[in-house]
């Protein structure tokens, strides 16, 4: 089974500004070319994107 990808224009929920994307696949983590944004991408039909989830420090464990 071949993994799906899409290409579209979708709005960064963060400034509001659109994105083209190319070639996505769902959970792909891209950044917003306007305000620098780290989203995610979470529906592909249609092409949704929210704020990408904050990596937490391990400190070493």
């Amino acid at each position: 089974m071949a993994l799906q990808t899409v290409s579209g224009v979708a709005e960064c929920p963060e400034c509001f500004g659109e994105i083209e994307l190319t070639g996505v696949m769902q959970h792909e983590i891209v950044q917003c070319p306007d305000c620098g944004a780290d989203l995610e991408v979470i529906a592909l039909e249609p092409l949704t994107l929210a704020l990408a989830p904050e990596e937490e420090e391990d400190w070493g464990e």
